[in-house]
């Protein structure tokens, strides 16, 4: 539902009479409102419990979509847009529970896990690609699914009923499938140490640490400047001719690749270990595709090596985000997960709406358009400085990180001073159950 509107924002403008800058604030309001609720959905996680959070923010995704397709359904309605942006608001809450759940939800699958647990030693990153990337999977859909149901203006009631229909879907599934809100035991040594700070406790301990800090505001700019990437790639790319069609490609090709990435970087970093420099090489080669987006987008007739940018965009920086979430709690261990990647979303949506605000500031309207493809009624926009401007913000998070991140991966280190003594604890345990003395269980 964020970008629902974005690969069809000409066309949305046109019907409903709005400017580019409302089109871009059906996007915006996502991260607007992540900023001040983000936090305050991790504190409510922690009040009520995984269950009636999600279910409440099952809802409200659900009422959101039913709100902004009022214009559709009533004839006599003024204003259009109070009812988009309206509905896209309580989408947006709807979004600040279902991240900050699926960030308290990693402890509960075992992603905080380890070998100590006695399971296979990939489970940890294995278990937060799927969990992170999921977003991944709504932008890739909003892409796809857009471009291709909105042929005409005509078209635009239909695509709004068609995004209700998930919505209601995942509203009945949170009632009838969920009905628990934590496992029994904790799943391993790291999540149960991880919980036993409070909440409040967590955040101070966080904004004392440097080495989170520092990662916190580098990867919360990469954060919102893909966030700009996929909300503004349309009207990106429609100013040189380029189709709404392609413009979605381009999205689901960067989503594509940057799914196929993460599981490959996953895998890598779960058996080596190596996720700062994992993460600093991912965001150096992204930062060199970052700028041959900003200057390809700019020429005509390029479909290919478009194409190709986008999916080396997505495969380089799509794919760092598990990883360095992964990383958010290993140098702010024993902060809670939850706390300690919430802030960096938080972060991230600030950041987002700073450079959102940078980059539309910074366009301005041709005389007359010649190969344009938008369809919004107005000039289309030049997005040439603005694109230079986000390519190089990505360089200057990407040679701060490298320069100033370095931390001891203190979660790993505490789950392996456990290992022994939980080893030991065990033994007896287990030779109780078989019926024989402590000195035999060990017997092969």
């Amino acid at each position: 539902l964020w970008l629902s509107f974005a690969p069809v924002a000409d066309t949305i403008a046109r019907h409903f009479l709005l400017s580019t800058e409302q089109i871009n604030w059906l996007s915006l309001v996502y991260l607007v409102v992540s900023i001040p609720f983000g936090m305050v959905a991790i504190w409510v996680l922690d009040s009520v419990g995984l269950r009636r959070a999600t279910t409440l923010g099952a809802f409200l995704n659900f009422w959101g979509s039913m709100i902004r397709s009022m214009p559709c359904m009533a004839v006599d309605i003024q204003d259009p847009f109070v009812f988009l942006l309206g509905g896209q608001t309580f989408c947006a809450l709807a979004q600040t529970l279902r991240v900050a759940g699926r960030f308290c939800a990693l402890p509960a699958l075992g992603a905080e896990g380890s070998s100590v647990d006695g399971g296979p030693a990939y489970l940890p990153e294995l278990t937060h690609i799927p969990v992170h990337l999921a977003n991944a999977l709504g932008i890739l859909v909003a892409n796809l699914l857009s471009p291709a149901l909105v042929k005409t203006e005509e078209d635009i009631p239909l695509m709004l009923g068609t995004y209700i229909l998930p919505a209601g879907l995942t509203f009945l599934l949170a009632i009838a499938c969920l009905w628990e809100s934590v496992p029994p035991t904790p799943p391993s040594v790291g999540a149960a140490q991880s919980t036993s700070l409070s909440f409040l406790a967590g955040l101070k301990l966080l904004t004392r640490n440097k080495a989170y800090m520092v990662l916190a505001v580098c990867f919360g700019g990469g954060i919102g400047i893909f966030s700009n990437f996929s909300a503004l790639l349309e009207q990106v790319l429609c100013v040189n001719g380029y189709s709404s069609e392609f413009a979605g490609l381009c999205g689901a090709l960067f989503i594509v690749f940057g799914v196929l990435g993460a599981v490959a970087l996953g895998l890598y970093v779960d058996r080596t270990k190596h996720f700062t420099e994992a993460i600093k090489i991912g965001l150096c080669l992204t930062s060199l595709a970052c700028v041959a987006f900003a200057v390809v987008s700019q020429l005509q007739g390029q479909t290919i090596v478009l194409a190709a940018i986008c999916s080396l965009l997505g495969f380089f920086g799509f794919s760092v985000a598990p990883v360095a979430m992964e990383l958010a709690v290993e140098c702010s261990f024993p902060v809670g997960e939850g706390a300690a990647t919430g802030l960096v979303f938080v972060l991230g949506q600030a950041e987002g709406v700073l450079i959102m605000v940078l980059l539309t500031s910074l366009t301005v309207r041709h005389a007359e358009p010649s190969v344009s493809t938008c369809q919004d009624g107005q000039g289309p926009l030049d997005w040439k400085a603005p694109m230079l401007l986000m390519a190089g913000l990505c360089v200057l998070f990407s040679c701060l990180f490298v320069l100033l991140f370095h931390t001891p991966y203190r979660r790993l280190q505490a789950e392996a001073d456990a290992s022994p003594s939980i080893q030991e604890d065990e033994r007896p345990a287990t030779a109780a159950a078989l019926g024989h003395a402590p000195y035999l269980a060990a017997t092969p």
